[in-house]
């Protein structure tokens, strides 16, 4: 039980909310469009993109010891976090004033130090923020759900200043000729191209790292999280979860883990590029639609307790992996179509809570007690950190070898990561066999 007697508190619920907001506030406002941004800075090297990407996943690889072996041994938690928004706020701010001037090529050692100082400061601070939330709360199951859901709520309305930054105002009437109802269309339709785009796109970095500085200081507003003494198990955690996964269902959970958290990083990837050339979204537009995925992921949370119940575990992870086939089925043989595109990003919801969260839940249920931390790691380890890194050198290397004259064949590289979730689907329905009786008990 906590030992905060106002965790049910309106004034409490609403700081731990805004923590949520903002700490995916930063996160949000870069993920999607830097995918876009990067390659247009025009790195001398092929290896330099993805590199630049990896250091956000050896951030979390490191996160993943040092957020739970050091920091949360060691400092308290808000202070740990109004100390690490602080650094990782000024780091990715760095970013934004590092934009080149055109024709000039960007300096990718600045750039990428900038982001892996950023990224280990920040990534850390996701389960730090977790750690605040459940040390607050007298009812983590109860009141847990309702406060992360402001983490996603600003994942998405991180992308919703860009609807303004990246519009071309040179084609837009002014507002006195046309009344506002048709100013607005004009400004909503017309977007940034060119060099004009990449120095819109680069503001993602100063949404960023404003959000992230505004977290350290609202930090010190939030309630006291001592630091968790050691145990003399801890050590020994991670090698008894490891040898968990001699077990062959574990094994194979393992590996489509692997598997799926590659093809979800593909998304990112390819997706606002594809949307704003091929599906001609405008470029001031392309991320909000992205972040349609996320306002789907909300309600399908909702009812993942009743799939698992009505469906099972492999069924429900199943359906988790084919979403993603479906969704890049539609991406490669339906660029026409808008609507098509842009109704299938409603399935990242499904291809999140159906395989993701339900991958959190299963192993919670069929790891000992005592090791389920070391266990969530070790498939974390594949979620945000090897599978991610694993896609961004694939994907870099398929645009690469399926584009000419900066003219992507996405029909091409979208069947990849097609065929990837379904040989994670063959997998699941052949080889995925878990036992009944959930073994969760040391």
């Amino acid at each position: 039980m906590s030992n905060a007697p106002a965790s049910s508190s309106f004034g409490l619920k609403f700081k731990l909310a805004m923590m949520m907001f903002l700490q995916f506030v930063i996160w949000g406002a870069w993920f999607e469009i830097a995918f876009s941004y990067i390659p247009g800075l025009k790195f001398p090297e092929s290896w330099m993109n993805p590199l630049f990407f990896a250091a956000f996943n050896i951030g979390a690889l490191a996160a993943l010891f040092f957020s739970t072996q050091f920091a949360d041994r060691h400092f308290a938690a808000e202070k740990f976090l109004a100390f690490s928004h602080l650094i990782g706020g000024l780091a990715i701010l760095g970013l934004f004033f590092l934009h080149p001037e055109p024709g000039k090529q960007a300096d990718f050692w600045l750039f990428f130090g900038l982001m892996l100082v950023h990224s280990l400061f920040y990534v850390p601070t996701i389960s730090i923020t977790n750690s605040i939330a459940f040390n607050a709360m007298k009812d983590p199951e109860k009141e847990f759900g309702p406060i992360r859901v402001w983490g996603t709520i600003g994942w998405i309305v991180a992308s919703w200043p860009f609807i303004f930054i990246l519009v071309d105002w040179t084609k837009v009437p002014a507002l006195a000729d046309v009344g506002f109802t048709k100013w607005l269309g004009e400004a909503f339709s017309h977007s940034l191209s060119g060099d004009a785009l990449a120095k819109g796109q680069s503001y993602v970095f100063l949404v960023a790292g404003i959000a992230s500085l505004l977290l350290a200081m609202f930090s010190l507003t939030l309630p006291h999280t001592p630091p968790k003494p050691a145990t003399g198990e801890d050590k020994l955690a991670w090698l008894k979860a490891m040898k968990f996964l001699a077990k062959p269902f574990l094994l194979i959970l393992f590996l489509v883990t692997f598997i799926d958290a590659a093809v979800h990083q593909s998304y990112f990837f390819w997706t606002y590029d594809y949307l704003k050339d091929e599906v001609h979204i405008p470029a001031n537009w392309a991320g909000p639609v992205m972040k349609i995925g996320q306002i789907a992921e909300i309600l399908t949370m909702l009812i993942l307790g009743y799939v698992l119940k009505r469906l099972g575990w492999k069924s429900t992870l199943i359906i988790g992996v084919l979403g993603h086939a479906l969704r890049f089925a539609v991406f490669a043989f339906f660029p026409f179509s808008k609507y098509a595109v842009i109704g299938i990003i409603l399935i990242h919801g499904i291809c999140y809570a159906f395989f993701f969260a339900t991958v959190y839940i299963f192993v919670d249920k069929y790891f000992p007690k005592d090791i389920r931390s070391s266990a969530q790691g070790l498939f974390n380890v594949l979620i945000l950190g090897i599978g991610p890194i694993a896609a961004n050198f694939v994907c870099s290397d398929l645009k690469n070898m399926y584009s000419l004259n900066n003219i992507i064949d996405y029909q091409s590289v979208f069947i990849y990561s097609m065929l990837a979730a379904l040989i994670g689907a063959f997998l699941l329905l052949f080889l995925f066999h878990p036992p009944k009786e959930q073994q969760n008990e040391s």
